[in-house]
């Protein structure tokens, strides 16, 4: 799964990176410990533009009876996308990209867990593919959220975790946020494991544990705990 992760750029470098134009939320703030069911910066296509803007983490369908559902819909397989109620319509319209400059996962050993992070080699920016929808309650409220698809491990992820997030490659990205694009073959032909020639990790603090700790120090080296 994909259950942590950071995003420590500016908004600048995001709209940069995006070509994306000014973001609906423009006090973004560096991240070193995303967790679900927060709001987190992703990118959406409107017909002409990229958007930044926000989306709650954890999918709640349009369709749900409440909100609750969201917490267990943080992740979407990839192999299964298109067998989901939750998932296969979105697949065609409402795809997003959830950008990153690294993500946590821990790796066990005996009894212990070791949290690492893992980013590109040149620690830029990277795309992770999700899929929103907008569930309105009740009283009419919208609520816009989303879920991040993940894959089989590459050959760095196979030694940390038995899954990993969809990197889009760069070449891909447009094609993903294209809501014109509806070819579900060729869609769902992107979602696979990235290089991992291009990808590194690294061991850091239990701190990242804690979602309660967004600091700097989550994301600096640490000694292995084994």
């Amino acid at each position: 799964m994909c259950g942590r992760y950071t995003i420590v750029v500016s908004i600048e470098e995001l709209m940069l990176r995006y070509m994306s134009d000014m973001p609906t939320n423009r006090y973004h703030t560096p991240r070193y410990n995303v967790a679900p069911m927060q709001n987190v910066t992703a990118i959406v296509h409107d017909g002409q533009n990229n958007r930044i803007g926000q989306l709650r983490w954890g999918l709640v369908p349009s369709w749900a009876s409440d909100d609750k559902i969201g917490s267990k819909m943080i992740n979407a397989r990839s192999e299964t996308l298109l067998e989901k109620a939750s998932f296969k319509n979105l697949i065609q319209r409402k795809r997003a990209i959830v950008p990153a400059d690294g993500f946590y996962e821990w790796k066990q050993h005996g009894g212990k867990k070791q949290p690492m992070r893992i980013t590109m080699k040149d620690g830029s920016i990277f795309s992770m593919a999700a899929l929103y929808d907008t569930w309105t309650s009740p009283d009419g409220g919208k609520l816009s959220t989303c879920t991040i698809i993940t894959t089989r491990p590459n050959s760095l992820m196979e030694d940390i975790h038995d899954r990993m997030p969809v990197i889009l490659r760069p070449e891909d990205e447009a094609l993903w946020l294209n809501r014109d694009h509806n070819d579900v073959d060729a869609l769902t032909g992107l979602l696979t494991p990235y290089s991992a020639d291009e990808m590194k990790a690294y061991p850091v603090s239990p701190l990242v544990g804690n979602v309660k700790n967004d600091v700097k120090e989550c994301i600096e080296e640490q000694p292995v705990l084994f």
